[in-house]
């Protein structure tokens, strides 16, 4: 089953390059802000930038990538703020160079990370906007996370790596754009607390988040 996902995966993927490269080389590229402007104050939350190594950045490609970790407490970083919230966006403005997203479902494993479940979640923004959600509970070693992550392109947001693509693609012919982006949302589900309270969290941060991210990543 494994190997058939695979490769469905890499069949879109080919397809896509085809027909990106058959449709012409420019790609029409929608005016948004820089991800380094997001807001580093989300509710009650300060943000803390994680950079990325040079090996991430050359492994993720030629996109524009945000990586912090929103804290109540700037100077406690990690588990002593048990209400810290992970934030990575990953927005690339073309994919048609052959740079494309990286699924947390090959990521995160590669990483050492276990899932333990895996569902969708829908939630609404305070502006009445409804998402569909990837909602994972995943592992690595003492270490337990709360995990929320959507593909986000076009106005639409996709919780399955495969309607990504095929999105993807079907827009790269209609609308002339291959932009997307992967947003990540991880939270630890902390000692003497159950999942349900760190996944509340997580929904909750989405929640605050997702009405500020057509500016940097354009409908």
């Amino acid at each position: 089953m494994k190997s058939l996902r695979l490769w469905c995966v890499v069949l879109l993927m080919f397809s896509t390059a085809l027909v990106l490269h058959v449709r012409g080389d420019v790609d029409k590229v929608v005016p948004s802000h820089p991800l380094n402007e997001f807001p580093q104050t989300v509710g009650t939350r300060t943000a803390i930038e994680i950079p990325l190594d040079a090996e991430t950045l050359a492994i993720l490609g030629k996109g524009d990538f945000l990586n912090r970790v929103y804290t109540g407490h700037p100077t406690t970083l990690g588990l002593a703020d048990p209400a810290q919230v992970g934030l990575y966006i990953g927005y690339f403005a073309t994919q048609r160079t052959g740079q494309s997203i990286h699924s947390p479902q090959n990521c995160l494993p590669g990483a050492g990370w276990t899932f333990l479940s895996s569902g969708v979640t829908e939630l609404t923004d305070s502006t009445g906007n409804k998402y569909s959600v990837g909602d994972y509970l995943i592992t690595n070693g003492t270490v337990t996370e709360e995990a929320l992550y959507w593909y986000q392109l076009h106005g639409r947001t996709i919780s399955n790596d495969y309607k990504a693509k095929i999105y993807t693609l079907v827009d790269s012919i209609r609308l002339g754009r291959s932009d997307e982006a992967l947003v990540r949302i991880i939270t630890p589900v902390n000692p003497h607390e159950n999942r349900e309270a760190a996944r509340s969290r997580a929904i909750g941060f989405a929640e605050q988040i997702t009405p500020l991210l057509p500016t940097y990543i354009p409908n």
